[in-house]
């Protein structure tokens, strides 16, 4: 089959983008596999300047997960731009991931994207639950969540702006129509649920900080029920993510209504999984009898 993917003002030559955070800057991986292959890079969230992150240690693995509080570390923009993205292949599109603690430190990150010819398309984080502020906070309010939205919507100037949700609400769907109407491009979800992990021998948390954001196939049915409201909640496109790692996960996704997925924690098992899952998803699909993308995503039928 043909695997191309069309998002508004993008085209994929697949489903499979690797997740902001799980994959560096994309340079870290590239003895892994061949990075033109993927359908989209999606970046370590960036600042406007950079940060050091949280305290060690703040990885925890838990049954099924991990949990992390890496706390948005990063190099900054500038670097990035001038010591990144340079290396990464032309051909794939590249979606740098924001962070910010304001609307408008969020406007101020999108220009400077945005002005880079490069760059694809934005990932707004309103959905971080590892830093004191911004993050998180912005995702669980849908007055701050349309203010950021619309900030960087009009900072971006026509390039793509994917807001990404926090699946840490109490109606996730509020939240995508909140951003749909503020005039975000695509929306993805879901980010990693609040989570903790205690040692009973020294009497304290696994994490620094106490808490942090749960990964990996044990989040996938919440990931999956939390794609299916949405897409039946807004017209704009989805791409989903939460605890992907194999081939039928990212059919799953897409039977659900997704039109992309992002692959995260997988690639902290195998740093070559991403890469492998473009040609497993590819012979899955052919194995089903799928010939586009259009025939099958958001064809599951509904319990009655």
């Amino acid at each position: 089959m043909d695997t191309t993917v069309h998002l508004p003002g993008l085209t994929l030559k697949n489903p499979i983008i690797p997740a902001s955070g799980t994959f560096g800057y994309g340079l870290e991986f590239a003895r892994f596999g061949d990075l033109s292959r993927l359908g989209a890079i999606c970046v370590k969230g960036l600042s406007l300047k950079p940060r050091e992150g949280n305290p060690m240690p703040r990885i925890a693995e838990t049954p099924c997960g991990m949990l992390n509080s890496i706390g948005l570390q990063n190099v900054g923009v500038e670097v990035f731009l001038q010591k990144k993205l340079p290396f990464l292949p032309p051909e794939v599109p590249i979606i740098a991931n924001l962070y910010a603690q304001s609307a408008e430190e969020f406007a101020e990150l999108a220009r400077i994207l945005a002005s880079e010819p490069r760059i694809a398309a934005l990932e707004v984080n309103v959905s971080c639950p590892n830093v004191r502020s911004g993050g998180v906070q912005f995702g669980q309010d849908p007055t701050a969540l349309q203010a950021v939205t619309r900030a960087v919507v009009s900072a971006a100037q026509g390039t793509p702006v994917i807001v990404k949700l926090s699946p840490n609400v109490t109606d996730i769907t509020a939240m995508a129509r909140a951003a749909e109407a503020a005039g975000a491009t695509m929306l993805s979800l879901m980010n990693t649920l609040t989570g903790m992990a205690v040692d009973i021998r020294t009497r304290r948390p696994r994490l620094a900080t106490g808490t942090g954001g749960l990964s990996g196939p044990a989040i996938k049915p919440v990931a999956l029920r939390m794609v299916h409201a949405v897409t039946r909640s807004v017209q704009i496109p989805v791409i989903g993510m939460g605890g992907i790692v194999s081939a039928e996960d990212v059919l799953e996704f897409i039977l659900v209504g997704a039109t992309a997925v992002q692959v995260g924690t997988a690639s902290f098992l195998r740093p070559d999984r991403v890469f492998a899952l473009v040609d497993e998803v590819a012979a899955l699909a052919e194995e089903l009898g799928i010939h586009a993308w259009e025939d099958f995503r958001g064809t599951l039928q509904e319990v009655v």
